[in-house]
């Protein structure tokens, strides 16, 4: 464990002083991917790390930002105990302030909610360079706690995330993957007619012209799911890892990364996506496609489209905002940073 939250705060002071852009980043998993490329003296948080308290009990614990997920992950897991986001590793190296700072969710978003959900309390730094503090151990402490959820997502520019605390929950009873043969379209029909069900429902992802169900809770549950939908039962892990390590097609490679967040039952507008997960929300599509037409694309089907992986992070990435969405990002922006340190750009290029 060790603690440089007094370090980086002089850094932040440092850079406020000499109006000298500051590109935070932790152990670099995440580097071509969500915001854009970002230009600056390199804030290194890797150092201030450890887990600080953990309570299984009150199913609370507390880290430093420059812990590695894959700690966290392993402290609940001999507690039978896990983060409701299943937030993944990005090949093992990703950090709790990055996770934090992109939103990282994994296939149980839909159910079990975003990282942003589980967050109690944080800790960070902002463009003034005082250590700021919100929230606190349970769930009825919500003094700031608006506060603490607009870092996620943020992407490092509203502050220098260095401490969170967060909600866990027990790991379920039992948990089974099923599988089926379908295309795009009828995987998407299946998924959001049983995602309008009650069940033990937990991920429903298609990648391969295959459909991937998992299902967690009881014993008794998940086997009257089994009964209920058929399918050829695989290994827990066959989907689910792939979605977490990022090893797999279309995930792997080079090759520039489109996302697509839209409305679940919104039919496919055009070529068919090489993933979709998130019971059919999130569409992926491999390859250099034209920006505008992704766009067009997203925006159709109720939704916004992401230069997710690769391709020029120099332009904007996340899509067009309206206008009223451009004040409230430069209000936030300016209320945190008004000295505008903090990884500029990151997010549009104006910001």
């Amino acid at each position: 464990m060790a603690d440089c939250s007094s370090e980086l705060r002089e850094a932040v002071l440092e850079a406020i002083t000499g109006k000298s852009p500051l590109h935070i980043a932790g152990a670099g998993s995440k580097t071509g991917y969500f915001g854009r490329e970002v230009r600056g003296t390199r804030l290194d948080v890797t150092g201030h790390h450890g887990i600080t308290d953990y309570q299984p009990d009150e199913l609370v614990i507390s880290a430093r930002a420059g812990t590695p997920m894959a700690q966290i992950h392993a402290a609940l897991a001999e507690q039978n105990q896990m983060l409701p986001a299943e937030c993944p590793l990005f090949g093992g190296a990703a950090t709790l302030g990055g996770s934090v700072a992109c939103n990282a969710s994994g296939p149980g978003r839909p159910w079990r909610g975003a990282l942003r959900d589980s967050i109690l309390g944080l800790e960070f730094i902002n463009g003034h360079g005082e250590i700021l503090r919100y929230g606190g151990q349970v769930m009825k402490n919500v003094a700031g706690y608006d506060v603490s959820r607009l870092q996620a997502g943020a992407q490092g520019t509203l502050g220098v995330i260095t401490a969170v605390t967060l909600r866990v929950v027990p790991k379920p009873a039992r948990e089974i993957t099923l599988a089926y043969t379908l295309p795009a379209a009828a995987a998407i029909a299946r998924m959001v007619t049983l995602a309008a069900l009650p069940g033990p429902l937990s991920g429903a992802c298609w990648t391969g012209n295959t459909l991937y169900l998992r299902a967690s809770g009881t014993a008794d549950a998940v086997e009257d799911f089994r009964r209920s939908e058929g399918g050829e039962a695989v290994s827990d892990s066959a989907p689910w890892q792939a979605l977490d390590t990022l090893d797999k097609a279309p995930f792997s490679g080079i090759a520039p990364l489109w996302r697509l967040s839209v409305a679940p039952s919104s039919p496919l507008t055009r070529a068919t996506p090489d993933s979709i997960d998130w019971c059919g929300a999130l569409r992926f599509f491999a390859g250099n496609h034209d920006p505008a037409a992704m766009h067009e694309a997203a925006s159709a089907a109720g939704g916004r489209a992401q230069l997710w992986r690769g391709g020029d992070r120099r332009s904007d990435v996340n899509g067009p905002m309206s206008g009223a969405e451009k004040t409230l990002q430069q209000r936030l922006k300016y209320a945190l940073d008004p000295s505008g340190i903090f990884n500029p750009g990151r997010l549009f290029n104006d910001q």
